[in-house]
């Protein structure tokens, strides 16, 4: 392989590190949407892209090129460039061989979606090892000297690109490129554009991007939120305590109160600061003393477990000063105990939003659309032409510019902090104007924020006023059709799907009844097309609503004021002038639930606990306001909460079971709880746990409820414990994942331990037998040294494992609501199979547990020999597949 390049290996060259000039590329192979998480690379039946070397003269089977043959090709980097600090190329890899045109006349956006394998060098000619970052924008997997490292950075966002300690030479890189229709857009001939970047590091602690995230400071010489965030990475291989924080601009401390905040040897976490007040600086030519126009902060910091050195870190950030009823940055705690921001517009000062004494008016909640920073102008003046509306406006971010994941668990918690954070922000700006309804909301949003507002709707339709969804795609699934997959059973299938069921807003339509729905959507798009809000429409009407539809003739997916078209701005006065404080009542409606973890109430009515999370549950309520009676009807459904709030009750019929209400001392409070007896199939009033002590993890609920993305519904930073030197690599992948796609943070903790008093959920990476016990006494999977042991829904144990690799994730009860979940291999091998399935991307769909075997690696879900679901008290469900 000619790599163009002639580098002498000397201490005295200005230029130490090189890409290739020239790259090995092989492919085109089938690939479905978002599939590659779980392998599904046909060369991993030969050994892996990485045992192949270069002969243009061989051929290897595949479904998409001509003759049914991929092969062998060189491409060179577009743009090759290195700096005495850095070195980076791009390149853009396509394959015109392959009829795409045709395929995709058949298969749709689906058949333009495919994975390839390209190969190069990095070259190290100094003659000293160097310290670097790897940035591979729109790159999910790719190996270095023979080592792994999945998850790369897909959507761009380069928050914690790992750290290599490169030595003298030639080091191979070999990159697998996956094609994604919703990350790179449509092309007639699709090529896949990356870029690898180098960059030196210090071999210490540094900041990962300049400045700190903050508040804006209102023109009351506030600051509008005191919490704030510096990004570190510590690009050594010692492990680094962070002792303290300083300021001599502001008074501050760390929100992180643990006695240790450990950042290990190649991992980047977020520092929470809480800046208590900024020091004001006297000017004698003013009357008044003036802020400061940046603060900068100081982090000491020294090598973990040794009482050496202090060294310190400096930060700083221009102060932002900006109108109090302008869009402006606010700051709050995400429920991961990270930092996240939005941007607020407080209600004006008018005759018409000060009607009352103290009016309450609701949020009007902002959805922005995938890749945008609600900072932007782009998104914090959308609604600048409505600037006079009595509504308390947030633009959330959903933590990062992709929204984490669509809008749903751990973004949405992020929107509903947002929306918390109110009330804490008019303590810190002394508001006195209206007060803020936080319990009612008008929602819109464009694109991804369109599918975020169908999230909205259909999960928390009682604190829905109206909605507005613009140019929003109604499903992961239905944007970019899950073809193309390799082959599976269908009841491997349908596990994925159903792990996916939250987000299939197509089957949920009935929860939105009694929402006022106002549709617009551009007739010409061609990012989302308007086939989904025409689908939504037809199935809400089908549903018993009815909605505003506009389609904006000749219009495409974006244009500067698409959010405040004359039909919305109408619709955003029409509803947040709206003075009901509460939601409007219904005779009858239907909910259907797909996870209670994710669902709030409808009608004053929350589903609990479905008997098979695999399959949706479903509520018939039919109210007769004369006779002060309900009349329920449920299917899949175990357990039920009614606010009592919403109805003056005489009496409840469900499933053909009488309950006196009026007669039941247990209605004394606001919510009552309805269970079902797993035996007879009769209702009770009462809860399905009887205690709610926050020891009892042998019933499963709350925040532990949903497929295995509810591991991201952590209550505090993650925990990652991990054995040793050999899962060290794994431990450290998981933490920068989740930093990547979700900015969270994470404590790697060695040895394992159970960590009981850490707040937030659990990760555990083990090999073997070395899994720390279960808190459950009679959890139904358990491991050995080279096996995995099952039990089924009706108490047969299956054991699975042999000479094979194997390798299993699954979600493990913890108390306080709380889960861990676990990551688990045979051998080394099978646990890196196995940690691909943590939660990263959206789309994935991954159950509760799943056992795979290395054949997975390249026929993807197909290698599942066990995959499914876990009950209210964590047992198999009858619809898993064991």
């Amino acid at each position: 392989m000619s790599h163009g390049l002639c580098y002498s290996l000397s201490e005295g060259n200005s230029v130490p590190l090189a890409f290739s000039e020239s790259w090995q590329v092989l492919g085109p192979f089938q690939i479905g949407t978002r599939e590659a998480t779980w392998g599904a690379d046909p060369l991993e039946y030969l050994g892996g892209f990485r045992s192949l070397e270069y002969n243009k003269n061989d051929k290897f089977t595949s479904s998409l090129p001509l003759e049914g043959a991929a092969k062998w090709s060189s491409v060179n980097g577009k743009q090759i460039a290195s700096t005495p600090s850095s070195a980076n190329v791009s390149l853009s890899i396509s394959f015109p061989g392959v009829d795409w045109a045709f395929l995709k006349g058949v298969y749709g956006w689906a058949a333009v979606q495919y994975q390839a394998w390209v190969r190069g060098e990095i070259i190290v000619t100094s003659k000293e090892t160097q310290s670097v970052v790897l940035y591979t924008d729109m790159v999910l997997e790719y190996w270095i000297d023979g080592v792994c490292y999945f998850g790369g950075d897909f959507y761009g966002f380069r928050k914690a690109p790992p750290v290599l300690h490169l030595e003298p030479g030639s080091h191979r890189i070999d990159v697998r490129l996956v094609r994604d229709m919703r990350a790179m857009g449509d092309m007639l001939d699709p090529t896949i554009d990356v870029i690898l970047e180098l960059n030196r590091t210090s071999g210490s602690l540094e900041l990962v991007k300049p400045g700190i995230l903050m508040a804006d400071v209102v023109n009351s010489g506030k600051l509008a939120s005191p919490i704030g965030s510096i990004y570190v990475r510590n690009s050594g291989t010692n492990d680094i305590e962070i002792t303290g924080v300083q300021s001599g601009d502001a008074d501050i401390t760390l929100v992180n109160k643990d006695p240790k905040l450990v950042v290990v040897g190649g991992q980047t976490r977020p520092i929470a600061l809480n800046i208590e007040s900024l020091k004001r600086k006297f000017n004698p030519a003013c009357i008044e003393d003036e802020l400061p126009l940046s603060i900068e902060v100081e982090l000491n910091y020294k090598v973990a477990n040794l009482d050496g050195e202090v060294f310190t870190l400096t930060a700083s950030q221009d102060l932002t000063i900006r109108n109090i009823f302008s869009p402006h940055k606010v700051t709050y705690l995400h429920p991961g105990a990270i930092v996240s921001y939005a941007i607020l517009r407080p209600p004006v000062f008018s005759s018409t939003c000060l009607f009352g004494v103290r009016r309450s008016l609701p949020v009007l909640l902002q959805l922005h659309g995938a890749g945008l920073e609600a900072d932007s102008e782009e998104v914090a003046h959308a609604l600048d032409p409505v600037s006079d509306l009595c509504a308390w406006v947030l633009f959330p971010t959903g933590v990062t510019p992709w929204s984490a994941d669509d809008w749903h668990n751990w973004g949405f918690a992020d929107v509903e902090q947002a929306v918390r954070n109110i009330p804490s922000w008019m303590e810190a700006v002394g508001w006195r104007g209206p007060d803020a309804d936080i319990n009612r909301w008008v929602v819109s949003g464009h694109s991804n924020g369109g599918q975020g507002t169908w999230y909205s709707v259909t999960h928390r339709p009682d604190n829905i006023i109206a909605a507005a969804p613009v140019s929003g795609y109604s499903s992961i699934q239905r944007y970019v059709p899950y073809e193309l997959w390799q082959p599976m059973d269908p009841r491997r299938s349908a596990i994925i799907s159903a792990s996916l069921n939250s987000y299939r807003h197509e089957m949920l339509m009935a929860n939105a009844k009694g929402i006022p729905i106002f549709h617009q959507h551009g007739d010409k798009d061609d990012n989302v097309p308007v086939y989904h809000s025409r689908l939504l429409r037809q199935l809400l009407f089908q549903h018993g609503t009815k909605t505003s539809y506009y389609e904006l003739p000749g219009q495409g997916h974006w244009f500067e004021g698409i959010m405040t078209t004359p039909q919305l701005q109408c619709f955003y006065r029409t509803y947040t002038s709206d003075v009901e404080t509460t939601a409007r009542p219904l005779e009858d409606f239907d909910i259907v639930v797909a996870d209670p973890g994710d669902m709030g109430s409808k009608g004053g009515v929350k589903v609990l606990q479905l008997e098979d999370p695999g399959q949706y549950g479903q509520v018939q309520v039919i109210y007769d306001n004369s006779l002060k009676t309900c009349t329920i009807k449920t299917s899949n459904v175990l357990a039920l909460q009614l606010q009592i709030g919403y109805f003056r009750l005489s009496a409840i019929s469900i499933d053909g079971s009488a309950l006196e209400l009026a007669e039941d001392s247990a209605i004394s409070s606001k919510l009552v709880d309805l269970t079902k007896d797993v035996e007879d199939q009769t209702w009770k009033v009462g809860s399905l746990q009887g205690s709610k002590s926050t020891d009892d993890i042998l019933n499963r609920r709350g925040r532990q409820l949903g497929a295995m993305t509810a591991i991201l519904r952590s209550t505090g930073p993650f925990t990652i414990r991990h054995q040793g030197n050999e899962t060290a690599h794994i431990a450290l992948q998981i933490s920068r994942n989740l930093h990547q796609y979700f900015y969270a943070d994470s404590s790697i903790v060695y040895p394992v331990s159970h960590e009981k008093n850490s707040p937030g959920n659990v990760i555990s990476v083990a090999i073997g037998a070395a899994l720390p016990r279960c808190a459950h006494s009679s959890f139904p999977i358990q491991v050995k040294e080279k096996s995995i042991s099952i039990r089924d829904s009706v108490g047969r144990h299956k054991t699975f494992g042999g000479d094979q690799s194997l390798a299993a994730i699954f979600l493990r009860p913890l108390n306080g609501e709380r889960l861990e979940l676990v990551v688990w291999g045979s051998d080394s091998e099978g646990l890196s199979q196995a940690a691909r399935l943590v939660p990263m991307l959206t789309g994935v769909g991954q159950p509760d547990f799943v056992v795979l075997t290395e054949a997975a690696r390249w026929i993807g879900v197909e290698g599942a020999v066990t995959m499914g679901f876990l009950d209210h008290a964590w047992n198999v469900t009858r619809s898993s597949l064991v």
